[in-house]
């Protein structure tokens, strides 16, 4: 077993050197946000890095149009619609409140455009009136109704998708009191929504052209989201942002859902409500919706990584536990089978690691290397990340002789076996002391019948 001491050693002193090499950095970003409600999440392990009010209720503008775009994408993978559907605009749904968003030009009524096209208009551009035509195409209705039946399918979307605080009454998130969600919900729907291949298509695409329709001829589109794009925004692209979709009202402010992908592949979303475009006395335009998205998901890459907290490697889980019935060992090490992974702040000390041993004092032979022994859970700053088995490092047979002598002890052990064994040792007492003393003496007979009496003469006959 010498073998394994040297290498808990040699493991011990490798993680020891390399706890002390980890950078130190902020665990929260400098100052808060010019927002309302900010949130920062790891999307590939679906961790939240930063939240600020990230739970509260706020109105999400036109970031409602990612879930409409869920909606009518469900719709196509059920075969309700297809996305080369025709589908011919209504005088109603195309008549939205000026100063809403549209297609550039508007789509007219009586135009017909396909799903496609339409989600791309809802997507790049924020079309509100190709919202209103995709809920009449989804639902069969037209007008208010489209809106109340699609804006239904919309909240039964959010609750399979956990959006616990969310409540949608329309399909192009213009204000309504009553059409609410929070941060975290659009991350939720967010996430979701980018698993789908043509939608993050769209969202990360600065333009797109359509082809003319029956009534106008071919649009390019551009999107409103200034990380992708500078048609509307200029200068605040960020390489990274891969979507996805802006949002403004008065009652909303600046309001923006992104996602980013850096040079590993690693996938973070970041959602900013209630912010503002401010210009300075020189007229210097601050869209912070745009500059605190950047700033935010700069500071997740730059300082949360995947780690791995505790493996087979790790030399602190090697411990050791007795063997009994074995005339070889007297004891067999244990050590971490499989690993236990998580996204940590890159100020991360392993030092101030805890691990919680599950282990039973000793252990009969036979044993199998592999065979589960016990678990060790992983604890950092009070918080539990999870638990490991302990497998055993080798195998120990067993001695017969040994294992005998157990069972003859085991069965002394039982207070039936005892009471068996005295009461048994005491009627075998009783049985000789009765044939000694007590038990009657036999008679001589002879052959006649009778008792031969003993003759008392004593002179000649």
């Amino acid at each position: 077993m010498k073998k394994y001491r040297f290498a808990a050693i040699l493991l011990a002193l490798i993680l020891l050197v390399s706890s002390t090499v980890l950078p130190a950095a902020a665990l929260e970003p400098e100052g808060e946000p010019h927002a309302t409600a900010a949130l920062v999440v790891d999307g590939d392990n679906d961790v939240v890095l930063y939240e600020y009010h990230a739970r509260e209720k706020r109105y999400p503008a036109s970031v409602t149009k990612i879930m409409t775009s869920l909606v009518v994408l469900d719709a196509v993978e059920k075969g309700e619609l297809s996305l080369d559907t025709e589908v011919t605009a209504s005088a109603a749904a195309v008549d939205v409140p000026f100063g809403s968003s549209t297609a550039d030009p508007p789509i007219k009524a009586g135009e017909v455009m396909t799903i496609e096209n339409l989600l791309w208009c809802d997507l790049l551009p924020s079309a509100c009136e190709a919202c209103n035509i995709l809920a009449e195409a989804v639902t069969g209705l037209t007008g208010d109704q489209a809106s109340i039946a699609f804006a239904q399918r919309m909240n039964e979307k959010a609750a399979q998708l956990g959006m616990k605080d969310s409540h949608f009454t329309n399909p192009h998130g213009l204000h309504d009191d009553d059409h609410y969600t929070t941060a975290y919900d659009i991350y939720l729907m967010a996430r979701e929504a980018m698993k789908n291949e043509i939608f993050r298509t769209i969202v990360a695409s600065p333009s797109h052209t359509i082809p003319a329709t029956n009534m106008t001829g071919e649009r390019t589109l551009y999107t409103t989201n200034g990380l992708i794009g500078g048609y509307y925004v200029n200068g605040y692209h960020y390489s990274k942002a891969i979507g996805i979709k802006t949002g403004n009202t008065n009652e909303a402010g600046r309001c923006l859902a992104s996602a980013a992908t850096d040079e590993e592949g690693r996938t973070f979303y970041c959602v900013i409500l209630g912010s503002e475009y401010v210009r300075d006395d020189d007229g210097t335009l601050h869209a912070y919706s745009f500059s605190e998205t950047t700033r935010l998901l700069e500071w997740a890459f730059d300082n949360f990584r995947m780690t791995t907290l505790l493996d087979a490697e790790s030399a602190d889980t090697i411990r050791s536990v007795d063997v009994t019935l074995s005339d070889e060992v007297d004891h067999v090490l244990v050590q971490a089978t499989g690993s236990i992974q998580a996204v940590m702040p890159s100020d991360y000390d392993p030092a101030r690691a805890e691990l919680h041993f599950d282990l039973p004092k000793s252990i009969e032979a036979p044993v199998t290397a592999g065979d589960v022994l016990g678990k060790v859970t992983f604890t950092y700053e009070g918080k539990e990340y999870g638990s490991l088995d302990l497998v055993a490092a080798d195998s120990v047979e067993r001695s017969e002789f040994l294992y005998n002598m157990q069972r003859l002890e085991d069965l002394w052990a039982k207070t039936w076996v005892k009471a068996l064994v005295i009461g048994g040792a005491v009627l075998l007492l009783l049985l000789i002391l009765w044939l000694i003393f007590l038990r009657p003496r036999r008679r001589r007979t002879y052959a006649g019948g009778g008792s031969r009496r003993r003759s008392t003469y004593r002179g000649r006959r």
